[in-house]
């Protein structure tokens, strides 16, 4: 499904500080089946971004449009994927990814039929009976992985789903990443501090500006998929980074640099 996010506003109001304007005429638009990040300095309201996509959160001004009809609370065609990974921990990781279709009534035969299908797609053949806390960080969030999924979403959201990860296992989850969205085909809206994470991952990356949070650059990503690690080696990867770096780092003269996809 394509995501249109327009002219976005949110304001909160503390007790002490007032009112604070979080996000100001933020707009991103996502075609179906494209895979972007959303990349900014702490604080820019990125989470806060993908939580009213989300409808975890209420927007003050503006519209999200989804195949052009505006919605505001949750619903079944967007699966969010936090960095904590929010499983049940007195449920096996097959009854884990089965929670979401037996909520909506799916048959228990079906049921298994999806929870088979998406261990594995995120390779966690042989661990369907292990609970949460028998399993590494990294299968953990294989498992958060497959839970959103098995929901069968149009937009899949992800909050630095493995920023708390050790950089080997870091690579092969964005690997596993990769892979699953090459076969389901959802469109991912990824938030990240990690410059080279969202190019390596993504078709665009769209960069924020601070207080209040903008979208102040669009990269288009032209590497060639299907990815592989070696990519972030080429000169064209580096360019790219440093450019995102320089944006983020050099808050005042950030449309200087302004690219547009």
């Amino acid at each position: 499904m394509e995501m249109n996010v327009q002219n976005l506003k949110k304001v909160v109001n503390n007790s002490k500080l007032g009112s604070m304007t979080i996000l100001a005429d933020l707009n991103i638009r996502i075609t179906a089946g494209e895979f972007v990040s959303v990349v900014g300095p702490s604080g820019c309201g990125k989470t806060t971004l993908l939580e009213i996509v989300a409808g975890l959160q209420e927007k003050t001004e503006g519209n999200i449009m989804i195949d052009n009809i505006p919605i505001d609370k949750s619903c079944a065609n967007r699966a969010i994927v936090f960095q904590q990974y929010g499983l049940f921990p007195w449920l096996t990781v097959k009854k884990n990814i089965e929670y979401g279709p037996k909520i909506r009534g799916v048959s228990r035969a079906q049921r298994r039929h999806i929870s088979r299908i998406y261990i594995e797609m995120v390779g966690l053949e042989g661990f369907e009976t292990h609970y949460p806390h028998e399993l590494s960080g990294g299968m953990q969030q294989r498992v958060a992985l497959a839970r959103a999924m098995a929901n069968k979403p149009d937009i899949l959201l992800l909050d630095e789903p493995f920023s708390a990860l050790d950089a080997q296992t870091r690579e092969n989850c964005q690997l596993e990443l990769l892979a699953l969205w090459r076969k389901t085909h959802v469109t991912v809206l990824f938030v990240t501090h990690d410059i080279g994470e969202a190019l390596y991952l993504s078709d665009r990356v769209f960069v924020m500006s601070a207080h209040p949070g903008t979208i102040q650059a669009c990269i288009p990503v032209d590497l060639e998929r299907p990815r592989i690690p070696s990519v972030r080696m080429t000169s064209s990867f580096y360019q790219k980074e440093k450019l995102i770096r320089n944006m983020i780092g050099n808050r005042n003269n950030i449309n200087e640099n302004k690219v547009l996809a």
